[in-house]
């Protein structure tokens, strides 16, 4: 088994909770602007001090709403900065944020109310409220009626010293968050994250990013609230100089970036992806998507020159600043002219994308992390970010890799357990660690690989073992794809499930000169499948022949939470389209076969 640590640079606190964190930020600048809020076509920033006083307003009323110690209140919204004063509001009265995904069915809310034995669950909508009112009669609070301003003043009874007793009883052990999986392979489990695990993990992320915690620092969150990674990165930024935004929709998502034009971002790949193929797409074609794709190339290239030589040959850098006038420029601009970081999480990155946005003048540091590590686990540094990586472990965690290759944890940000599932506890644990299930590597200089799954790991009548994860990221970097799975278990070689992205087909006809055509036209639209080839045959360069995508197959339907087949994290439920569309993977592998015995 092969380990590596990261001495800790802030060592765990047992007494100290997370709204400690906030009031530690008040003390230290309380005029200081610590978030900014919409307001028109621009942001209105909010002092610390104001902040504050805010959370303070509304934690007395929820206890005077009757919210003790240790009571679970779900969180049915958005992204918003009343979600944000909400989670400290009930932090600093020992209360605990339970996140209901805002596109939840009434069956999956139903099953995160009654198992977490919510008090309470607060809606942003009515619409929100009418699927938790079918599976819930206990108290439901909604924003946009006015919930916040009403508690506000049903807690003017409560006494600043009532609620100071309330937050000094806080301690580190207690329970912050109960946030469930996405139940990629079955009923969503709840993880329960104390308030040490959020103050230890966002402590010592904040000692080693020192670019988030920085004056100067700006950032807009339109992840979800509701998954762990966007929540402790939201309250690392609040205990430190930095400033948050939230974006509740990301549809205006370019000309918020314009407005509040922030030097960081947390984003998962799928992000950049459309970022890269909406630049594409928006060429329109012909000289200026050639120049598009040239620069690109010359931003790639370049990237990989500073990892491999430490610097650009004089002819590249020629190149780079044509690239750079011409193309880069427009980009950066694009995104608020500030951006230089971004941290990306949730999914494997892709060399491609990372060596991309570097080379036009954002650095994108790849991390690793689960709803049971408090998300931070592994990051890329800004001294050695090691494209292809997720970094070594941050300070304070350890991290190894066992003889079967499983990545296995240790550390004061691991949860405390599933709630209720005992056996699930105990099956989760080894000797100490914590089993990720996920597969992967170490250097010598402790920077993880993320190689896959264990439970999605295909095995090839062959023999041979192919972790998915490699082709499908790759493969979904083309622009007209929008999910992929790849198949293969028990089958002669690997094929791969596509659905298009039915946004950029419009797009991508038009640049490539080519008349409207319906989805369905789309399917089997010769240019389209030769367009996929090449994309599969991209993807089959990161691995060896015996692993490789030999066919595909394009389904008329795209993998949605709607229709069941994403988590509301927007992970695809691998095990439900295996069942789903078992007659098209025999299809798939009937016809390839056909085809072979004619040759």
């Amino acid at each position: 088994m092969k380990v590596f640590s990261t001495p800790p640079l802030a060592p765990p606190n047992p007494n100290e909770s997370i709204a400690d964190l906030l009031e530690d930020r008040r003390r230290r600048d309380p005029a200081a602007p610590i978030i900014e809020v919409r307001e028109g076509a621009g942001w209105r920033p909010v002092s610390a001090q104001e902040f504050v006083d805010s959370v303070e307003a509304l934690a007395k009323g929820l206890m005077a709403a009757g919210i003790g110690h240790g009571q679970r209140v779900g969180i049915m919204a958005r992204t918003s900065p009343e979600w944000t004063r909400l989670d400290y509001a009930l932090w600093s009265i020992g209360a605990v944020g339970v996140p209901i995904y805002e596109t939840s069915s009434p069956a999956q809310a139903g099953w995160i109310i009654s198992d977490g034995g919510l008090a309470a669950v607060v809606c942003e909508t009515a619409d929100h409220a009418a699927v938790v009112a079918a599976v819930f009669d206990g108290q439901i609070w909604v924003l946009e009626r006015g919930a916040i301003p009403a508690l506000v003043e049903q807690g003017r009874q409560t006494s600043d010293a009532d609620l100071a007793a309330r937050r000094r009883a806080v301690k580190g052990e207690d329970l912050a968050a109960l946030i469930y999986t996405s139940g990629t392979t079955g009923r969503p489990k709840g993880v329960e994250l104390t308030h040490l695990n959020f103050t230890t993990a966002a402590r010592n992320a904040a000692e080693a990013l020192s670019w988030i915690v920085h004056p100067t620092s700006r950032s807009v969150l339109f992840l979800p609230l509701a998954h762990v990674f966007a929540r402790v990165i939201n309250v690392i930024a609040l205990f430190s100089p930095a400033v948050m935004g939230y974006l509740p929709d990301t549809k205006t998502l370019v000309a918020d970036l314009g407005t509040f034009r922030p030097t960081f971002l947390l984003v998962v790949p799928r992000v950049l992806e459309k970022v890269y193929n909406a630049a594409e797409a928006s060429t329109g074609g012909g000289l200026k998507l050639k120049l598009f794709r040239w620069a690109a190339r010359v931003a790639i290239v370049s990237s990989r020159e500073q990892d491999s030589r430490g610097g650009f040959t004089p002819a590249r850098r020629v190149q780079y600043l044509i690239a750079k006038q011409l193309v880069f420029r427009k980009l950066t601009k694009m995104m608020g002219g500030q951006l230089v970081h971004a941290v990306s999480g949730g999914a494997p990155l892709g060399e491609r994308l990372g060596h991309f946005f570097r080379g036009i003048g954002l650095t994108v540091y790849e991390g690793y992390g689960l709803t049971e590590t408090s998300a931070p686990t592994a990051v890329n540094r800004r001294l050695v970010n090691k494209i292809g990586t997720v970094g070594p472990p941050l300070p304070g965690q350890t991290v190894a890799v066992g003889d079967d290759g499983e990545i296995l944890v240790r550390g004061c940000h691991i949860f405390r357990a599933y709630r209720g599932n005992p056996a699930a506890t105990a099956e989760a644990f080894q000797d100490g660690w914590f089993k990720t299930g996920d597969v992967g590597s170490l250097d010598d200089d402790g920077y993880l690989t993320i190689t896959g799954r264990r439970k999605e790991l295909i095995v090839t009548a062959g023999g041979k073992n192919v972790a998915p994860a490699v082709l499908e990221d790759r493969l979904r970097g083309h622009p007209l794809v929008s999910q992929v799975v790849a198949v293969g278990d028990g089958r002669p070689f690997v094929g791969a499930l596509i659905t298009l992205d039915e946004e950029m087909i419009p797009r991508w006809l038009s640049n490539h000169g080519k008349s409207p055509l319906t989805f369905e036209q789309a399917l089997i639209d010769p240019d389209i499948q030769a367009s996929l080839r090449r994309g599969v045959a991209r993807a089959n360069q990161a691995v060896s022949r015996a692993e490789s995508i030999r066919e595909f197959r394009v389904l008329a339907t795209d993998f949605t939470e709607a229709n069941g087949y994403l988590t509301p994290s927007m992970k695809v439920k691998r095990d439900l389209v295996l069942k789903d569309f078992a007659a098209e993977i025999d299809a798939l592998y009937a016809e390839a076969m056909a085809a072979r015995a004619k040759r």
